[in-house]
């Protein structure tokens, strides 16, 4: 199987990560140039990545709408796009039916985070003077619209003298062209011109801008009653890897079942940090983006997901460093070993990272190297897809008789000497690429000695993420 992808950004989590997804199960993914995808905040060329999009001979594309649109993640946060240029360059998804009528289009499409700091790396100019206070002005329109709807009392309005007037115009204006082109995409959803259609919300919380304009989309979805499939969720970097493993389900045409196990039942029901659903829901959809369906309990499951739920601490390794939770390793480490079927794990404990006492836990009792697939990066959102996204490759790869298992293993120890090793471990010794591959081979040699690390570097130029390329000794290289 041939797929397109117009990534999200230039960063391997949305180019490397969904081409691995592709490889396990023996089908071939295809990106632009890398010449007219974004550099960071600048963007990507809209035009031409369009017209490479427009002139793909593939089985099935899959299209992250803020690249099409402003040239990539930052650029639709920064540009200065206004909404009639950006709607013209959605409508090269018309183009493409017109052109290709048959073609599987998926498309993702976000809801404009408000991150809850002051870094501005990823933001508009003036996000590290009030950031924090932009979030939370989206919080207060969000209560003060559920208080509208209720007829209850508005929240009193603390913030908007803190944020200068010019302020929140442009940051407003800029929600409001991108709200727009959300609403384009669920036309172009009700119009067949993409199924499914995904909405995802990058970095948000339970009341915030992001949350009500989400409500406001699902208003719009009830009432047009779009044939195709709608989901929304929180994520956003592993979506390109979730539709990618969603067009080989489809292509395979078989139900794959994934059922949600977790040691602690009531842990599906906390909302991590940086999002607005609780675990376990956000699981269940993430598993039906991937093109799966959710098993329920009791019944058959080609895959247990198995989930180490957040913490209700909200622990972050990149802030809020955890303690350990013996309790909490020993109910996942059980389910896992109780599972009955193939284990999918994500490690959804602590943002940012994996947690160290569950792997060498896991370790102790000879459980990871029987794991389909594990993550423990970034978001709940972004480690869940991830995990879903190559247990549903697996599956098809191994009943199509097309299963690539170096690919398969490979992104197995990539996961865990990134998330486990570099962001809950070496990360925090502030790493230079020379130093991280140093310290990081021991760790990816205790899981597997076969292998070893090259190619290190920082994405964005920042420690936040790390790249690296694994090559199996006296293998080639497979980048």
């Amino acid at each position: 199987m041939h797929i397109a992808l117009l990534p999200l950004d230039e960063r391997p989590v949305n180019t490397r990560l969904p081409a691995d997804v592709a490889a396990i199960a023996g089908a071939r993914l295809s990106l632009p140039d890398a010449g007219l995808l974004p550099s960071m905040r600048i963007p990507g060329k809209a035009g031409p990545l369009g017209d490479w999009l427009l002139g793909q001979d593939v089985d099935a594309a899959v299209v992250c709408v803020e690249t099409l649109v402003h040239g990539g993640l930052i650029p639709s946060r920064t540009s200065a796009d206004d909404t009639l240029t950006a709607l013209d360059r959605l409508g090269v998804l018309r183009e493409l039916r017109r052109a290709r009528p048959g073609l599987p289009v998926a498309a993702v499409s976000l809801v404009t985070r408000a991150s809850d700091s002051y870094h501005g790396d990823e933001e508009p100019p003036y996000w590290p003077r009030f950031g924090r206070e932009l979030h939370a002005y989206g919080g207060l329109l969000h209560r003060a619209h559920l208080a509208d709807v209720t007829g209850g009392e508005p929240p009193a309005d603390e913030l908007t003298g803190r944020i200068p007037a010019e302020v929140r115009a442009d940051f407003e204006l800029r929600r409001l062209r991108n709200h727009v082109v959300n609403l384009e995409a669920l036309r172009l959803l009700a119009e067949g011109v993409v199924d499914p259609l995904l909405i995802t919300a990058d970095d948000t919380a339970v009341h915030s801008a992001g949350s009500a304009e989400q409500g406001w989309l699902r208003h719009w979805a009830r009432a047009l009653d779009p044939a195709g499939t709608l989901l929304m969720y929180p994520g956003a970097d592993e979506v390109g890897a979730v539709l990618v493993a969603r067009a080989l389900a489809a292509r395979h045409g078989r139900p794959i079942r994934i059922s949600v196990v977790s040691g602690d039942p009531a842990g599906l029901d906390v909302v991590a940090a940086f999002e607005n659903l609780p675990a376990g829901a956000g699981a269940r959809r993430q598993i039906l983006a991937a093109g799966a369906q959710v098993a329920a309990a009791g019944e058959d499951a080609d895959v247990a997901l198995v989930l180490h739920t957040p913490d209700p601490a909200r622990t972050d390794w990149f802030g809020n460093p955890p303690g350990p939770d013996p309790a909490a390793v020993a109910a996942t480490v059980r389910a896992v070993r109780e599972s009955g079927v193939p284990v999918a794990l994500a490690d959804v404990r602590h943002t940012n990272g994996g947690d160290p006492e569950l792997i060498a836990a896991l370790r102790a009792e000879g459980l990871v190297d029987g794991l389909v697939a594990y993550g423990g990066w970034n978001t709940a959102g972004n480690t869940i897809g991830s995990v879903v996204a190559a247990a549903v490759a697996t599956v098809v790869g191994a009943r199509e008789h097309t299963l690539d298992r170096t690919a398969a293993r490979r992104l197995l120890l990539h996961r865990l000497t990134e998330d486990y090793g570099y962001q809950a471990v070496v990360r925090a010794t502030g790493p230079d690429a020379a130093m991280a591959r140093e310290r990081l081979q021991p760790i990816l040699h205790g899981f597997d000695p076969g292998w070893t690390i090259e190619d290190v570097t920082f994405p964005w130029n920042r420690s936040f993420e790390i790249d690296f390329t694994l090559v199996r000794r006296g293998g080639p290289h497979d980048r």
